[in-house]
């Protein structure tokens, strides 16, 4: 089974140098890891959905339904101008507290730091950009 994508950044970030932080990104690349790490780098990434801590309940770690890998997609109703823009503003934050109940706490906290553009402990770009080049546009 795929590792969910919080325990692939807390590995990356427990390797000491950079091509141990890059072997971990990429034996463990899915579109979700991508799409947190681009959504949290990438300053081009803009999202629709209010900054802070939303109001959500999340899911037990041992019992979550969904997972990132699925969830992921749903991203593309969060971005400005994507395909969510209209869309009413509370059918939106309806979908992401969806996601955010709906997969583990811990990759759900991944998803909030990422619309509040706060930095993945242990990632550069460096790392990033050997790993996936072309997955950041700034």
């Amino acid at each position: 089974m795929k590792q969910y994508v919080f325990e692939v950044l807390e590995e990356m970030a427990k390797q000491r140098n950079k091509n141990d932080k890059v072997r971990v990104l990429k034996e463990n690349e899915t579109w979700a890891l991508k799409d947190i790490i681009r959504g949290t780098m990438d300053s081009t990434i803009q999202w629709s959905l209010p900054e802070g801590q939303p109001p959500y309940t999340p899911a037990p770690a041992h019992a979550h339904p969904a997972n990132l890998t699925q969830q992921n997609k749903n991203f593309k109703y969060f971005l400005k101008g994507g395909s969510g823009e209209s869309m009413p503003k509370y059918k939106r934050e309806q979908i992401f507290i969806g996601i955010l109940e709906g997969v583990h706490p811990e990759d759900a906290k991944l998803v909030i730091n990422m619309i509040n553009k706060k930095k993945i402990p242990g990632i550069s770009r460096p790392v990033v950009e050997e790993a996936f080049p072309n997955l950041l546009e700034d």
